[in-house]
């Protein structure tokens, strides 16, 4: 507990160089201490007195918003964590940031990723905290508090809302988001009826949290325990739960205690090479969402000491020696609360102990190992755990991959272990081609499209740039035709991403995206033959090398003096002229290059 000050912040006498509590970030008026007077007068209009002004002033980023139904548990959230810092002697003060919800965010939750992580740095920035609480949930918020909690350099904690419980149709189990895109699925292909859809929609997701399959909001939270961020069991307890509460009530407490080693546990200092290499094999071992590779790219971008230290070819190494594990939707059959009372990350992580670098700190101030093995692994019968032993996989190693060839010279992603067709994992087919998301609503239902179960279909122009935030529409529909005939998978290729709930045979994430003049994704036509290796990680345009120059400056004349995306951004205006000139390509994170490490001057 920090040592209690009072009248002794006015003396002139007295150096203001304690930079803690109040006294840290003063406003510029000339006279530190006029800074720190005016500070305390406001503060105390709020009803605050000199004893709880003296404590360490724990921060609560506060994601709340009724748009944001995975955000609706935050308020007790807050009281339980505001409970956990003043019963440790710490004062709780919570602030607001932005909120952002998947379905509620035009044109994508990606496209405002990055100006969360602006409010979020600046704020822990601009305001007295000795350590900040980040309580988030939905996909992008955990991502962009990260990003911008490293760029801060404040101690930081993280509390995500939880995931939801499933709920029911006809006596089987169902809850967002993989049940929505397979039932819709079979909406489309006329299996199931208008009532059937109707019905399953009130019962896809019956309780407030995050998606509860591993998606990216479920991913992301293992990612954060992985990354000694939280508590082992912060990634699993439902969000309606008591239990989320306590984790909730603990991390206020550990807040406080983080105050007395603040410069330890800044997470460029916290945060090393050896943390993300255990972030990386827990994403292969729970079959994690492909989301996740370009939000830790984006992440360890911001680290000063780890920018460029890793990159997408180690997840793919990690990924050759690292089993899948978690039985889960979209890899496996089970949801959430099933791996929370399977014993959680903590389960997991003790399979995968011999993996992990045990050394790294958390922000608990001990190490991995010593963490491992003060906690208690509840006893599952083995019947009933949704962890398999390291020597009983469901996949023997690669649930992600990355594949290059002359179609993705910045490299592809591929969660090989979600393919409903193991026969697709080696596949060459004759490419049909949608330009863009319009033309592919437009056509791919029409009884007349030349496919068949063997086609790869291709996607263009829904990268970074060529749609604003890369949508989740990579996963394209299977064909309507094929779909009554009972196909369920197909080789689908884009620039863009997909939900971590879905499943499938998609290459996602292709780099450099087809809105570049350079592309070679941006000059595929309908009937190229198109090879996807995925044990030689290869992706291949069956074309020559000669035609695909002869097609790109072709292309480079044809987009002279049009409104491209690729070459308009220059003149657009506000946030999305921001964005358009600034976002990095996939395999960088789709940061914006004056919020890396590396500053504007990031190639």
């Amino acid at each position: 507990m920090a040592k209690q000050v009072s009248n002794t912040d006015y003396d002139l006498e007295k150096p203001l160089e304690t930079k803690v509590g109040l006294r840290q970030g003063l406003p510029s008026y000339g006279d530190p201490h006029f800074s720190l007077f005016l500070r305390k007068v406001f503060i105390k209009a709020l009803g605050y007195s000199e004893d709880a002004l003296s404590r360490p002033i724990i921060g609560i980023v506060n994601t709340y918003s009724s748009f944001n139904p995975c955000h609706a548990n935050i308020p007790p959230i807050i009281d339980a964590v505001k409970r956990g810092v003043q019963v440790n002697g710490g004062l709780a003060i919570d602030f607001p940031t932005i909120s952002i919800h998947e379905a509620f965010s035009s044109p994508t939750s990606m496209y405002l990723r990055n100006l969360m992580s602006m409010d979020t740095e600046e704020m822990i920035k601009a305001q007295p905290c000795d350590a900040v609480i980040l309580i988030g949930g939905c996909d992008k918020t955990t991502v962009a508090q990260l990003m911008g909690g490293i760029s801060a350099n404040k101690p930081i904690l993280h509390i995500v809302t939880g995931p939801m419980m499933p709920g029911s149709h006809k006596g089987v189990r169902i809850g967002a988001c993989t049940d929505c895109r397979n039932n819709w699925a079979k909406y489309r292909a006329g299996t199931i009826d208008i009532e059937d859809i109707s019905a399953v929609n009130e019962e896809l997701a019956p309780t407030t949290g995050t998606c509860g399959v591993m998606g990216t909001a479920s991913t992301m939270a293992c990612v954060l325990v992985a990354l000694g961020m939280m508590p082992f069991a912060g990634a699993t307890a439902p969000a309606v739960s008591s239990s989320r509460l306590r984790i909730a009530e603990q991390t206020g407490k550990n807040a406080v205690a983080a105050c007395e080693q603040r410069d330890r546990l800044r997470p460029q200092n916290l945060l090393t090479k050896e943390s993300f290499l255990n972030a990386i094999t827990v994403l292969q071992a729970i079959g994690g969402s492909t989301n996740v590779v370009v939000h830790l790219m984006a992440i360890v971008g911001r680290h000063p000491k780890l920018a460029g230290t890793i990159t997408i070819d180690t997840i793919d190494e990690i990924g050759r020696r690292t089993p899948l594990l978690v039985d889960l939707k979209p890899s496996g059959n089970n949801y959430m609360t099933d791996f929370h009372n399977s014993g959680g990350m903590l389960g997991l992580l003790l399979e995968l102990k011999h993996l992990l670098y045990l050394d790294a700190m958390t922000v608990t101030g001990q190490t991995l190992r010593q963490e491992l093995a003060n906690a208690t692994l509840p006893i599952v019968p083995r019947e009933l755990s949704v962890i398999q032993p390291f020597s009983e996989p469901l996949c023997p190693a690669s649930s992600l991959v990355v594949l290059r060839g002359n179609l993705a010279p910045g490299g592809a992603v591929m969660k090989a272990s979600a393919s409903k067709y193991k026969h697709l994992l080696q596949h060459t087919g004759r490419a049909v081609v949608f330009a863009n998301s319009s033309d592919m609503a437009e056509r791919i239902d029409d009884p007349d499209l030349e496919v068949t179960k063997d086609s790869v279909l291709v996607l263009q122009n829904i990268g970074p740039v060529g749609n604003p935030g890369m949508p989740e529409s990579g996963m394209i529909p299977i064909p309507r035709k094929l779909g009554s005939q009972g196909v369920l998978d197909m080789i689908r290729l884009s620039d863009g991403r997909m939900s971590g709930t879905a499943g499938g045979t998609i290459v996602l994430h292709i780099s450099p995206e087809a809105a570049d003049p350079s592309s070679v994704l941006g000059i595929v036509q309908t009937g190229d033959i198109i090879t996807c290796d995925v044990e030689k990680r290869l992706l291949q345009l069956n074309v020559s090398d000669e035609e695909i120059s002869r097609r790109q400056e072709e292309r480079v004349k044809e987009l002279q003096g049009t409104d491209a995306p690729w070459l308009a951004r220059d003149d657009m205006r506000g946030y999305r002229g921001l964005y358009m000139r600034e976002v990095k390509q996939a395999q960088f994170g789709a940061d914006f290059k004056f919020l890396t490490a590396e500053g504007p001057s990031a190639k």
